[in-house]
């Protein structure tokens, strides 16, 4: 309740910089945002996230748009940002999947809209979805670096920034403006659509309204569901069974060992709706926008589990209580603000956002309720913009953060509890022409509370990073180094889990005694960049103590295996790198050749052994051809074997997936029309990433042929 009267007063105490915005103009969007629609503005995209145009320091940023953002869209943004330099995914279902960025995910990995985290519970385990529907998303800017210190210190591996229109960036030109999406997907009868309107009042005021809609079947996968070395484990189960004779149960493993085509309990529905309004005017900008978002989603059960742990004597009384499968149904509602008012003088602009949302979710097993996850929460913060002077610009910002989890339920595997933390941050950068120097800090409070445990800690971090660039001339060369240290708070999760989870299958054991955890970080680059060549390569190296990581013992709690957090020192290294050029120029087309590869290694210091699930080697190259009103494109991925596995850790195969799509925008490229069609995993392989928990038993999808058609008028 606190949250939401902070969130009320912040809103009422933002509406008084309205008058100052009262200045003649005309519609001056672009010039204040650089942000129209998909169809009507294909220039360059500047980097909004942290409200100070294309600061150097922001290197590490990749930017999904357009055609390209609408040929990738699956139902969780996740698996929709997989092809982007140093990117995977959880893939823990079709219904919930969070990026993986340098091989770091969880509360290393911050998923923002427009700025701001998501304010929901899927940072806390990764079974549970990010609210967060690609239909809606006009652009997806995934940063990386020092960058991110703007964000949170906790986002040590990157963050990933999802524009959407709901509070509106511009007054369009026409009386009303419409954008419409809609799709279709083989793998899963994959329908979806999505539209939105935007009406402007007068020439300052505008008026938005957003809805999606997508339904999924079971995902529909080549051969058989289960891995083959878990497969093996299940036929060798099934074996034991049969020699002892029991039949029954024997049959059972054989039946969970031998499922193939699809992935049962792998459904999905989620639909979301939203409305906003804002005042744009040369002299800034104020809107506030209201969003609610549903979604019901299968949880792929790990096949025979239901059979572990099992006592004698229970199985006739256990027949007739069988728990049925899992699903999780969830809803937010939403209400945001944004504004800004330039100001003038040492500060160019003064700049807010904030966000409030009432969060629930249900697990259900069967169709008996199993756990009930309530959150509410509040983010806001501000910055304040520094005019260039003489090549010296940068902002500095505040930033607060509340939570209230409960969760309630035999299987709560986390005690109600309250997080708040405040931050103080900001970025800094001197041009001396060839030569550029950036540096950032952050300072952040956190307190957790849990009066259910008697549990109170307060944890104070400080995060800092410097960078140097050197750019000769004209060239289009750039090359720079950073260097950071991160300092994070444990969360509430990695300190207070003890208890089963249904949906992840584990017990789950926090310690509360963890300390904060610290790391030195440094980074060399490389870019490039000409009218007809792109080149981008950073190699990038993080030096953790006290590293908090999850990872299976090998024990059993309540029939099910535990997983515990841990703390000891790590090192991350690797690479990515991208790639695209011009090859040729014939009949109205232009040939591109593009690539990307990264790589990760991580691994537990002291004889640890390797930090678990992190994603192996992977290379993706394509070709395309492209015109005013057709793009073709042809395109191979190949992804190594993970053989360095923590114990209880299973390796991962190699695969290669094989892609080509197609583009056609019938009234030219400014004419509001695109249709696309793209046949993805042409060959159909079994393929799994090793990010996922779930990797032995759901796999991606088979062979997919989609259709889509996107309309802005």
């Amino acid at each position: 309740m606190a949250h939401r009267k902070l969130f009320i007063s912040a809103a009422v105490l933002a509406l008084p910089i309205s008058p100052v915005f009262a200045q003649d103009t005309e519609a001056q969007a672009d010039a204040q945002s650089g942000l129209t629609d998909d169809f009507h503005n294909r220039q360059a995209i500047v980097v909004t996230a942290p409200y100070v145009d294309e600061l150097d320091i922001l290197a590490g940023t990749s930017v999904l748009s357009g055609d390209k953002l609408t040929e990738d869209l699956r139902g969780q943004i996740g698996e929709s940002l997989t092809k982007l330099p140093g990117v995977s995914a959880t893939s823990f279902a079709p219904g919930s999947s969070r990026p993986v960025l340098r091989g770091f995910q969880g509360p290393r990995v911050r998923v923002l809209t427009d700025g701001i985290g998501t304010l929901d519970v899927s940072n806390t385990s990764v079974d549970h979805a990010v609210t967060i529907d690609p239909l809606t998303a006009q652009r997806v800017e995934v940063l990386r670096g020092p960058a991110v210190l703007l964000f949170g210190g906790d986002a040590i591996g990157g963050a990933v920034n999802v524009i959407d229109k709901r509070i509106p960036r511009d007054v369009p030109k026409e009386a009303v403006h419409f954008d419409a999406l809609g799709g279709f997907g083989s793998a899963a009868d994959d329908y979806s659509l999505a539209g939105s309107v935007d009406v402007p009042l007068g020439n300052r005021l505008v008026v938005h309204v957003d809805a999606s809609f997508r339904d999924t079947a079971d995902l529909r996968v080549p051969g058989f569901v289960v891995a083959p070395e878990f497969r093996a484990e299940l036929l060798e189960e099934a074996a034991e069974e049969e020699a002892e004779g029991e039949l029954e149960e024997a049959e059972e493993f054989r039946e969970a060992a031998n499922q193939r085509d699809r992935i049962e309990n792998s459904a999905t529905r989620t639909w979301t709706a939203g409305g906003g309004i804002a005042f744009i005017d040369d002299g800034g900008n104020i809107g506030f926008s209201v969003s609610y978002y549903d979604s019901d989603y299968g949880v792929p059960g790990r096949p025979g589990a239901a059979h572990h742990g099992e006592e004698e004597g229970e199985e006739e009384e256990g027949e007739e209580e069988e728990e049925g499968p899992v699903t999780i149904g969830l809803k937010q509602y939403r209400a945001d603000l944004r504004g800004g008012v330039n100001i003038g003088g040492f500060f160019e602009s003064l700049n807010f956002r904030a966000g409030y949302s009432d969060y629930e979710h249900t697990e259900f097993e069967g169709d008996e309720i199993g756990t009930l996850f309530f959150v509410e929460g509040i983010e806001a913060r501000a910055e304040l913009v520094q005019a260039d002077r003489n090549g010296w610009r940068g902002v500095i910002g505040t930033q607060y953060v509340g939570r209230d989890f409960n969760a309630i339920g035999a299987e709560a595997f986390l005690p109600k509890n309250t997080v708040e933390s405040w931050a103080l941050f900001s970025v800094q950068e001197i041009d001396f022409g060839t030569v550029e120097v950036e540096g950032s800090f952050r300072f952040e409070n956190t307190d957790i509370t849990s009066q259910a445990v008697n549990f109170d800690r307060d944890f104070s971090a400080f995060s800092a990073a410097v960078g140097l660039a050197y750019a000769p001339g004209d060239q289009g060369l750039r090359l720079g180094a950073n260097l950071s240290r991160s300092e994070r708070a444990p969360s509430a999760e990695e300190l207070l889990s003890d208890g089963p989870h249904i949906a992840t299958q584990a017990f789950e054991i926090g310690n509360p005694n963890f300390t904060t955890e610290k790391s030195w970080g440094g980074e060399l680059y490389a870019r490039w960049n000409t009218p007809d060549v792109e080149l981008s390569a950073t190699i990038y190296a993080n030096f953790f103590d006290d590293y908090i990581f999850e990872t299976e013992t090998g024990a059993e709690e309540d029939d099910l295996p535990v997983f515990q957090y841990f703390q000891q020192d790590a090192t991350y290294y690797g690479f990515e790198a991208s790639a695209s050029a011009v090859v040729a120029r014939t009949g109205g087309f232009k040939i591109v050749a593009d690539g990307v590869a990264d790589y990760v290694r991580a691994k537990i210091r002291n004889g640890g052994g390797a930090v678990p699930r992190i994603p192996p080697l992977r290379l993706l190259g394509g070709l395309s051809a492209q015109s005013d009103s057709i793009d073709l494109r042809a395109e191979l991925e190949w992804s190594d074997s993970q053989n360095r596995v923590t114990t209880f850790e299973t390796p991962t195969d190699s695969f290669t997936l094989v892609n080509a799509s197609a583009a056609w925008r019938p009234l030219g490229k400014d004419g509001g029309v695109t249709l696309l069609a793209s046949a993805n995993n042409i060959f159909d392989v079994n393929a799994r990433r090793h990010a996922s928990f779930t990797k032995d038993f759901v796999p991606l999808a088979g062979r997919d042929f989609r259709i889509s058609a996107k309309f802005s008028f």
